[in-house]
């Protein structure tokens, strides 16, 4: 017995967003969701602050001089930008066009300015989601064991924090990430029914005109 065919529609790519303050585990989540979903492709931001000792040019970061990032921001080149604990980030605009207009999904991690951003210049094509840590506690010890910033940035991003957590309600979905791999269902379920959204589907009414052609033949 033959297996069925694959169904394969039309479909225009959506902007993921995970959003989340430093140490909530939005990185984590980002990682653990493309090893589930290969295809999903992930934003490289470009940003203007050094890269940390495992960060390499151009899988996790483009690294630009403030100068070239303000001619880039200036030429229209990013989707969204801001300005980070004194540092610029900003998401170039043309290799997340191209995935869309693909049918490719891509995965942000940003922050509310750069989520907000992004909602102005095309509503329909994103999905914003904000994880919350467990409790204010939580967040300083998973900054802490993560040593990968001095004493003084942790504390930095710690009063940063409650910033980042007052803007939650702008956000489409929220999750709270006390366990993690239940965190992780939630995003996938997320993002699958995000997928499966009418409007995000335009090779439907090829699909529905043909099964109702075939009816009428049938008949």
């Amino acid at each position: 017995m033959s297996e069925p065919s694959k169904i394969n529609i039309n479909r225009r790519g959506l902007m993921f967003v995970l959003s989340s303050p430093s140490g909530a585990g939005k990185t984590t989540l980002s990682k653990l969701l493309r090893e589930w979903d290969p295809s999903l492709g992930l934003s490289i931001s470009a940003t203007t602050r050094s890269p940390r000792p495992s960060e390499v040019e151009g899988e996790d970061y483009l690294f630009v001089s403030t100068q070239e990032f303000l001619k880039q921001r200036d030429r229209g080149e990013f989707l969204e930008w801001a300005l980070v604990f004194e540092h610029y980030y900003a998401t170039p605009r043309k290799p997340v066009e191209q995935a869309l207009d693909a049918g490719r999904d891509v995965l942000f991690d940003i922050d509310w300015q750069g989520a907000e951003q992004l909602r102005e210049s095309a509503r329909d094509d994103v999905v914003t989601v904000f994880v919350l840590p467990p409790s204010a506690q939580a967040l300083e010890e998973r900054l802490q064991k993560r040593a990968q910033d001095p004493p003084e940035v942790v504390a930095k991003r710690m009063a940063g924090a409650g910033n980042e957590i007052r803007h939650y309600d702008v956000y489409d979905y929220v999750i709270i990430n006390d366990d993690l791999e239940q965190s992780l269902k939630s995003i996938q379920a997320i993002l699958i029914a995000e997928r499966l959204k009418r409007n995000r589907q335009p090779g439907l009414q090829e699909f529905v005109s043909q099964i109702e052609k075939d009816l009428i033949l049938g008949e």
